[in-house]
């Protein structure tokens, strides 16, 4: 994997990204010399005389470049000259988008050795991703790499746990090439609306878009300013997609079909009797489609292991997409009656009946839909709720998770989930402020562990426990460490045990 000099003009020039190459001797719009490069990097610690290094990031130094510099680098790419003692500095408009199509170029265009599936929306996408890999699984002989919120797999067997939701671009191509050198066919994404707000994904088309559903999140002033400009960033999934399944439901739904009727974009629906492919709930874990115009073939009577109508959707959702991918309908059915997602609406009974559901719930959409299925469930019984919210990001959640517990909740116990270099009792103040109702009784206990346990002691058989927020995370992020932590669902099995 290397990349040129020459390379490197053509592809900046192409994009529109180039302004100019500067030498100690001069300003040129043309590569001064012949050089390839066998590294690109953004950290200053790996770069040497024969890395492409990036200066990129809100927190970026020039003592970073110094330091690269001083380890044998000579030529650094950045939006702005620095005075320093170097061969070639190239100068570009974005460098982010410059690390996107200079590091897809570097790997060869790994993305169009693979089909390419992304899947957006404020909640639901870990699920239909989990789902989607299951199905493919099957259908592939297990060729089907996935980039997910939890967990990432290049080689369609081994997993390990995700930094983020969608990699960076360098990072991001780089897992995509390891995918193709493992002989993976598909590649399942979730895309973060921040992936398009930073020019992660930029220039990347996938074969299938996915939008489940918008609603308020990550607003706030280190991710989204607004609504809209939150929504915008989810949307260009649409924009950067060949074909696209979305939510017939979904918020905002007209001005999604006018993206797809503008770029003449095929578009499958799923959801209400007005959709493409209605879902139609038939049981508990249970659903059916049932089209007018079955245009995929995929008419059938499904079976899912998570609990909620939403997951009949998010599994609605993936049996479009596998089909669009190459599917065949006995690997859709029994990969996805196989499918489980950690942390994902999983259910435990104590022996005296009373259900404990343990789910990532962590904003006002994802508790609203596990409190209401918990409600319509268990009628006649308590809700116990344990939940807290993470600190130094998407403040806005906060709110949202206090309000859903006011409207449905008998009890909530605040506790901790991943504060960071937030106080969890500022936190608990926060979503303890936003629930209205008198009657919901709210206890506090930062000790999650404590916490977990009070509410299972408390319930009785016709009650519900809900578990939101940490899911399987082995893990609890406080002041910058990631200290251990049982998670929710193993701790509520030794409970039980």
């Amino acid at each position: 994997m290397t990349l040129s000099l020459e390379q490197i003009q053509t592809i900046l020039q192409q994009e529109d990204l180039l302004r100019e190459f500067i030498t100690p001797e001069t300003w040129t719009l043309h590569a001064p010399f012949a050089q390839t490069f066998e590294k690109i990097s953004y950290n200053s610690r790996e770069a040497d005389a024969a890395t492409l290094f990036f200066c990129k990031g809100l927190n970026f130094k020039q003592s970073y470049l110094e330091q690269a510099i001083s380890q044998g680098l000579t030529v650094y790419i950045a939006e702005q000259p620095y005075e320093v003692e170097a061969k070639l500095a190239i100068i570009v408009t974005d460098i982010r988008k410059a690390l996107a199509v200079l590091s897809m170029a570097f790997f060869d265009y790994p993305q169009e050795k693979l089909q390419l599936i992304g899947i957006t929306g404020t909640k639901g996408k870990t699920t239909t991703a989990y789902f989607l890999k299951e199905i493919l699984a099957k259908a592939t002989g297990q060729k089907t790499a996935l980039l997910s919120t939890l967990n990432t797999t290049l080689d369609g067997v081994n997993y390990f746990k995700s930094e983020l939701t969608t990699p960076e671009s360098l990072e991001l191509y780089e897992m995509m090439a390891t995918a193709v050198s493992n002989g993976m066919t598909h590649l399942i994404m979730e895309v973060s609306s921040q992936a398009y707000k930073v020019e992660r994904v930029y220039g990347l088309t996938f074969d299938v878009g996915i939008f489940l559903n918008i609603s308020p999140d990550h607003i706030g002033p280190i991710e989204h300013p607004t609504f809209e400009d939150y929504f915008y960033c989810k949307r260009q999934l649409i924009s950067n997609a060949k074909q696209v399944i979305i939510y017939d439901q979904l918020d905002h739904f007209e001005l999604l079909q006018e993206i797809t009727d503008q770029k003449n974009l095929p578009l499958y629906t799923y959801g209400s009797s007005q959709a493409d492919y209605p879902v139609q709930p038939t049981g508990p874990l249970s659903f059916a489609l049932n089209s007018t115009q079955d245009t995929l073939n995929i008419d059938s009577d499904y079976t899912i292991r998570l609990a909620g109508d939403f997951n009949k959707e998010n599994a609605a959702a993936a049996v479009l997409a596998a089909a669009l991918t190459g599917a065949d309908l006995e690997s859709i059915t029994q990969g996805l009656a196989q499918a489980l997602v950690p942390g994902r609406m999983n259910l435990l009974v104590k022996p005296d009946g009373t259900h404990i559901y343990v789910d990532y719930a962590h904003n006002y959409l994802s508790m609203e839909s596990i409190l209401g299925f918990a409600k319509k469930n268990h009628p006649n019984g308590k809700l116990i709720v344990v939940t807290g919210s993470t600190g130094n990001k998407a403040e806005s959640r906060r709110a949202g998770i206090g309000q859903a517990i006011g409207e449905y909740a008998n009890i909530a116990i605040l506790t901790s989930d991943d504060p960071n270099f937030e106080a969890p009792e500022k936190i608990a103040a926060e979503i303890k402020a936003a629930i209205k109702n008198p009657t919901v009784t709210v206890k506090e206990e930062f000790d999650r562990k404590k916490a977990v346990t009070e509410a299972i002691a408390l319930a009785g058989p016709n009650d519900a426990v809900i578990l939101a927020g940490k899911g399987t995370d082995a893990y609890m992020t406080v002041k910058g460490e990631d200290l251990p932590y049982e998670g929710d669902f193993k701790l509520a099995e030794q409970l039980l045990k």
